[in-house]
């Protein structure tokens, strides 16, 4: 799988649009598996004093996640179906990254089973973990 690095696209694969939008490149994609990226703009509206808030991030893991089930159902020539979180745990935000850099995070699912995901997180700045969490996500019938 190429990278995808045009930001239209990967705004295709979510249902979520500007300037909601917490990705913006899908780096690496296989079953169970997905790393997407965001270059935090500096109008984001995360963005406060400088940093990209935990709010910011919780948003970013989640649209990693809505990345991964979008990617899926576009390679089906799908449409991207719609979610909703249903549980976020073990959330651990270590450091707020400043507007500009890139994130990277990568998402590994546990489970999946009619239309609810189970993963694990992990969102890295300059290949230093800054964040973690599990996620539940469902989609909408």
């Amino acid at each position: 799988m190429e990278s995808i690095l045009e930001k239209n696209l990967v705004e295709s694969l979510i249902p979520q649009k500007a300037p909601f939008v917490m990705v913006d490149k899908l780096l690496f994609f296989e079953e169970n598996n997905i790393i997407a990226g965001l270059t935090i703009p500096n109008d984001n509206i995360f963005v406060q004093e400088g940093n990209f808030v935990e709010s910011g991030i919780i948003e970013h893991m989640a649209q990693s996640v809505a990345l991964y089930t979008g990617y899926q159902f576009y390679l089906k020539k799908e449409p991207a179906p719609t979610g909703y979180i249903g549980s976020i745990k073990d959330v651990e935000v270590f450091e707020l990254p400043l507007a500009g850099e890139e994130l990277v995070t990568e998402v590994k699912v546990i489970q999946e089973f009619m239309g609810i995901t189970l993963v694990d997180i992990i969102t890295k700045r300059g290949g230093v973990q800054i964040a973690s969490a599990q996620m539940k996500t469902v989609l909408a019938k």
